[in-house]
């Protein structure tokens, strides 16, 4: 049955059936009351996620319209932003960054490893004119599978006054991130990702500072203007058409992640992590980065010498229907990755693992089936003793 995929993606995610029923609802006006009930239900649950009593706004975009917005309405023509890159994401708050005029100086990490904190504090420390005006990074880097210590980079700043804006697409409700505790500025979200609905919302949280720089700044924007959003919300709308069939499904979504709680939601996706890197271990393949920095939503794994990414992508997706990705940036030849978040359970890791076990087999790169599948099964097993 070629139609049938278990999607082990870094995104987009597997929709649950509950959410994928309550995208179907019928059209409402969008000007209504029951728009503006949807859109603060939804709001309230993300301020949860978020664990932050500070303003939520959704826009209807992708995740890169989020961190898009975030340089076009903090950063102004001429503002310098500290840019801490572990992967292809961080450079692409980059691109971003420079294509709105803002000026960029990088603090880049070898793929494969996280940021490091005190190489953040030590070039902060020195930048005594304070012209650096927001620190730009990702929680979890989705090319390399690498998560960074984001409560450490925000101690790092010490008493600089810079903004810390923290892509959390891939990282939120698959990994701990405290916005208020953590004190940070701007918080980025997805929807595609551990909230399991289709690609097409953006949420931001922005603490009071990031609102002080808001008001301040003179970028253009329209779109993606985040006053306007916040202030169409406090009216129980949005500044234009928003993706109501989206967040009917967010709705859904954030339901699923009360009921199961965000402790649990951790330990599922800290248990999927362990499971794949036993599994492709044991199969003799390394994952690019270390166990201390690993990634709970997705591993990016070395390809065995000899071979391309797509020697192996392609026979997964084609001979058992069970689909990675490719890898990305300086390391697109040299990986391809598991994405292990969302609506994603144990029985999926398992089968996307007997899968691969076979595809190595064929291309005889190992001789005996099944030890990768049984390394994973006990790190399962401990993990619900």
């Amino acid at each position: 049955m070629t139609d049938k995929q278990i999607l082990l993606l870094p995104g987009p995610t597997p929709v649950p059936p509950r959410v994928a029923l309550a995208m179907a609802r019928p059209a409402i006006n969008h000007r209504g009351p029951e728009f503006s009930e949807l859109l603060h239900t939804v709001t309230q649950g993300l301020k949860r996620v978020f664990k932050t009593n500070n303003d939520v706004v959704i826009l209807t975009a992708s995740g890169t319209g989020g961190m898009e917005a975030a340089v076009a309405n903090l950063l102004s023509p001429g503002d310098k932003a500290l840019v801490v890159t572990v992967g292809v994401f961080g450079e692409r708050f980059v691109k971003i960054a420079q294509r709105f005029g803002v000026e960029t100086e990088v603090l880049a990490f070898p793929y494969g490893q996280a940021a490091d904190p005190a190489a953040v504090a030590e070039r902060l420390a020195r930048d005594k004119a304070g012209e650096i005006k927001a620190i730009l990074v990702q929680h979890n880097e989705t090319s390399t599978g690498v998560l960074n210590d984001i409560e450490a980079i925000s101690k790092a700043r010490g008493d600089h006054p810079a903004l810390l804006v923290v892509d959390t697409i891939s990282g939120l409700a698959a990994a701990d991130l405290r916005v208020d505790e953590w004190g940070i500025d701007v918080a980025i979200a997805g929807s595609q990702k551990a909230f399991m609905v289709p690609p097409g919302l953006t949420m931001l949280s922005l603490s009071d500072r990031a609102w002080q720089a808001v008001e301040k700044c003179k970028n253009h924007r329209y779109y993606l203007d985040l006053k306007d959003a916040r202030n169409y919300g406090l009216k129980g709308q949005t500044p234009h058409t928003p993706a109501v069939s989206l967040l009917y499904g967010l709705k859904e979504a954030l339901a699923m992640l009360e009921e199961e709680t965000l402790e649990k939601s951790f330990r599922r996706h800290a248990c999927l992590r362990d499971m794949v890197r036993a599994g492709i271990k044991a199969l003799g393949l390394e994952p690019l980065a270390d166990d201390r920095v690993a990634s709970p939503s997705v591993t990016a794994v070395k390809v065995p010498a000899g071979l391309k990414p797509a020697d192996i992508t392609v026979p997964l997706r084609e001979k058992h229907g069970v689909v990675v990705a490719g890898g990305q940036g300086q390391v697109k030849d040299r990986v391809f990755r598991i994405g292990h978040l969302g609506y994603v359970n144990h029985m999926d890791v398992l089968s996307g693992l007997a899968a691969l076990e076979e595809v190595l087999a064929s291309l005889g790169v190992i001789s005996v089936s099944g030890i990768g599948v049984a390394k994973a099964l006990e790190v399962y097993q401990k993990f619900n003793a």
